[in-house]
């Protein structure tokens, strides 16, 4: 009696999660993560995308103004450097899961961020670094020396973002402990607070900082960034004693590949009926380094066959060989990845609409009155309202929507992350949708005054577009929110870097079918020498027709995901 009493104590002083110190030793609940952990995570995500945004957001006009690139070779640099950003995290998310650990894989890549970040303000500081300025409309270009310093820098951030964005959300919702519910329902709000520390550092970025840049010198615009990189870093590792961490469970990749390869040879064996017989270590923790074990399902039956075990196994006693013999939890990791491929494949088609913010909500904002009295607004800057949306909707959803849903549905966060995820597919129709409204009035107008075969501005007020910004917003906060809670919860213990690396992806996919799209309907529309939807003068085209297409194929993937979210079965830890 007395030793169940005190090993129920022990269990609760301690988590159950199996994490520990940095010292490797189990940590005690009332001294580690927590919310009393978080503020350092935060400071450091919100100092980390100032600086990333820092960069990001002006970057064309450093290229085009003081590089001398052209327009067409600037936003080709751009998009590119961009895009590697968002696939640089399938690299620290690899070395996170199977070697290093989140903290130690964040501590490491930021410092060559950081390191980065200094290479590119020396490059925008000393003059031997940078072209001379123009003289009239004699611009030189940039010597090969100068534009290597400048690309390595700037290469050495995309690289430095990848060990830090897939694993800073989890990480810090590895300070929630999965087996306490009160700290389950601390995690859901972490993931609120999290994004709403990105666009804090965003809102920044886009107005003081680019004004900076603009107005006060690009050694200055991009030292300050560098600085705060520098605070993310200092933030980081100022929590380290309060941390609770996740040892790290071995290559994810190689284990996947071991499931395959292991089904393959073991083609010819039946999966007996009773999941039991299926191959599983006795003890109460995973062979799996980090992972708790997760129940079989019964879908994939095919993959079963890994963790069959032969007459031969049973014979020789050996059960070591992962090539030919694997786990549950190693067989049921895989199965987990499959099933979550269908709602990540649905985030591809978000990911296109919001790509629409910093492309044709630009071009439409461009072609409408950008006046307010004597000051001009560069349409480019209504991209704060979407900012300013997601830090409206952040606290309102965590501290008024969420306990009243919570009262109807009776779950711990209010709505399922699928339904989350779901209401802001939703919300992306409505979005698009009021896009095409504001078109189609800006064109009525444009005929109306007979500004069709003029390439001119139509009086109507460019505060038009703001519903479109702030549903935009309002979307995010539900889908992509959604989906880093998706992604952490759902997906297996020893695989959380990787899943949130696999959600970043969605981002990268979701710009190149927006492009892919846009061509398809550049050639069609053009066909026979007509003007097409999207033409130089978008008076003389029908920008709202592609709104309307977009609108129509979020349509679609919503009723796809809606299809998808029913058919998910959510995984069960053993």
């Amino acid at each position: 009696m007395i030793f169940i009493l005190s090993s129920s104590v022990c269990f609760g002083l301690y988590t159950g999660d199996g994490s520990v110190d940095i010292s490797g030793k189990p940590v005690l609940k009332q001294n580690t993560g927590n919310w009393r952990a978080c503020p350092f995570i935060l400071g450091t995500e919100c100092c980390e995308r100032l600086a990333y945004y820092g960069i990001a957001t002006n970057l064309v006009s450093y290229l085009t103004h003081k590089l001398h690139e052209g327009n067409v070779s600037a936003a080709r640099n751009v998009t590119t450097w961009q895009g590697t950003c968002y696939l640089t995290p399938l690299i620290g998310a690899v070395l996170a899961d199977a070697y290093w650990g989140r903290y130690w894989t964040i501590a490491a890549f930021s410092t060559i961020y950081f390191i980065g970040m200094c290479t590119l303000t020396l490059s925008a500081s000393i003059p031997a670094l940078k072209p001379a300025e123009c003289v009239g409309a004699l611009c030189p270009s940039a010597t090969p020396a100068q534009y290597a310093v400048f690309f390595f820098g700037l290469y050495l951030i995309a690289l430095g973002t990848g060990g830090i964005k897939p694993c800073v959300s989890s990480f810090g919702a590895d300070q929630f402990d999965d087996t306490d519910s009160n700290e389950r329902v601390k995690k859901g709000s972490f993931f609120n607070w999290f994004y709403f520390s990105i666009n804090i550092g965003a809102l920044i970025s886009s107005s003081l900082i680019v004004w900076i840049q603009d107005n006060a010198g690009w050694g200055l615009g991009f030292g300050i960034p560098a600085l705060f990189m520098g605070f993310a870093i200092a933030s980081f590792f100022s929590g380290t004693s309060l941390y609770r961490f996740q040892r790290p469970g071995g290559s994810p990749i190689t284990r996947m590949c071991q499931v395959l390869v292991a089904s393959c040879r073991k083609w010819n064996l039946e999966v007996p009926n009773d999941s039991t017989l299926l191959y599983e270590t006795q003890d109460k923790a995973s062979a799996i380094e980090g992972s708790r074990k997760i129940e079989h399902s019964d879908e994939l039956r095919c993959l079963d066959k890994a963790a069959v075990v032969s007459d031969a196994e049973i014979k020789s006693g050996d059960f070591s060989n992962p090539w030919i013999l694997c786990t549950v939890t190693q067989v049921e990791e895989l199965k987990i990845l499959i099933r979550m491929f269908p709602i990540w494949a649905t985030g591809i088609v978000f990911s296109a609409v919001y790509a629409q913010m910093s492309t044709l909500f630009v071009e439409q904002g461009m072609v409408m009155d950008t006046s307010i009295g004597s000051f001009t607004i560069p349409p480019a800057s209504l991209s704060s309202f979407d900012v300013i949306s997601v830090i409206f909707w952040v606290p309102i959803y965590d501290k008024i929507i969420v306990p009243i849903a919570r009262k109807f549905t009776g779950k711990e966060r209010g709505f399922s992350e699928l339904q989350r995820m779901g209401i802001g597919l939703f919300l992306s129709v409505l979005c698009m949708s009021a896009a095409a409204v504001v078109e189609i009035n800006r064109l009525r107008l444009a005929r109306e005054l007979e500004l069709v075969d003029q390439n001119v501005s139509v009086p109507i007020s460019i505060f038009w577009q703001i519903p479109q910004y702030f549903l935009l917003g309002a979307a995010e906060v539900c889908t992509f929110i959604g989906q880093l809670e998706f992604f952490y919860d759902q997906s297996p213990d020893a695989m959380r870097s990787l899943c949130s690396a696999l959600s970043l992806l969605t981002t990268a996919l979701g710009n190149y079918l927006s492009s892919f799209i846009l061509t398809v309907v550049t050639y069609f529309t053009t066909a026979g020498g007509k003007t097409g939807w999207i033409p130089d003068n978008l008076n003389k085209g029908h920008l709202d027709y592609f709104f309307w297409l977009l609108a129509g194929l979020s349509i679609f993937n919503m009723l796809l995901y809606v299809v998808c979210a029913k058919k998910y079965k959510q995984k069960k830890a053993g």
